[in-house]
């Protein structure tokens, strides 16, 4: 399983370490703990590892026995979800993920705040239950994002959350616009909402339930989720 033979111990940590810490792992394995299945959603979270790495990586938690995979029935399309032994891991990732945010945050560089990854994460934790009835249609707009990644839309409905990087042709109930680094401070915890709302560098003009309830829908990154279950 190891990339370079194993470390040559019989220590637990050692064993575990050749599974789960290989390059990419641990941010594969986020993405199947927050909901992603198949191949191009969790390649959607990791926009910089390539096809083939990634193959690579879900191939070898599926002989550790981390995952299992299968097919959709009527596709050829496969579903990777994590096994009991997987699901073992989640309270692991999650205090990776509380470390990092206390101990090594302070070394996110200019590059990290992305602006299609964010709204990926977004678009997937959304909640459609603490929005209005009907189609809900948010555009997001990030002032410093390069011009192919500036504008998205989240679009509601039925239950379902599509994330749109050209114009669905709804008409908008919610404008949000900011820089990225803004909104990511507030998705990941570290930024209240409303501080970055009074004073201006998140505006969020439209339906005002949607506005009021942003925190409702729009929840938090796992991360924060779980340093709010812990603080309680």
């Amino acid at each position: 399983m190891a990339e370079q033979g194993g470390y040559g111990q019989f220590c637990p940590v050692a064993k575990a370490s050749e599974i789960v810490t290989t390059r990419w792992t641990p941010l594969v394995l986020r993405e199947l703990l927050c909901g992603s299945s198949r191949f191009n959603e969790i390649r959607r979270g990791v926009p910089l590892m390539s096809p083939t790495l990634l193959s690579k990586r879900l191939k070898e938690l599926e002989e550790a026995g981390v995952i299992a995979c299968s097919p959709v029935a009527g596709s050829k399309v496969k579903e990777y979800r994590l096994t009991d032994c997987g699901e073992e891991l989640r309270p692991i990732i999650l205090a990776l993920g509380l470390w990092g945010k206390r101990w090594v945050e302070s070394a996110l560089e200019s590059g990290d705040w992305n602006a299609g990854t964010l709204m990926w994460d977004i678009h997937r934790m959304l909640d459609p239950a603490a929005m209005p009835g009907g189609r809900n249609v948010i555009q997001v707009d990030f002032n410093d994002a390069p011009k192919e990644m500036r504008r998205w839309w989240l679009v509601v409905e039925e239950g379902d959350t599509d994330l749109c990087q050209s114009d669905p042709g709804y008409e908008v109930d919610l404008y949000l616009s900011s820089d990225v680094r803004t909104l990511a401070r507030v998705w990941i915890g570290k930024d209240k909402l409303s501080a970055a709302l009074d004073d201006g560098a998140l505006e969020a003009i439209g339906c005002n339930a949607l506005r009021k309830d942003m925190l409702a829908w729009m929840k938090l990154a796992v991360v924060a989720q779980a340093e709010v279950r812990m603080m309680q």
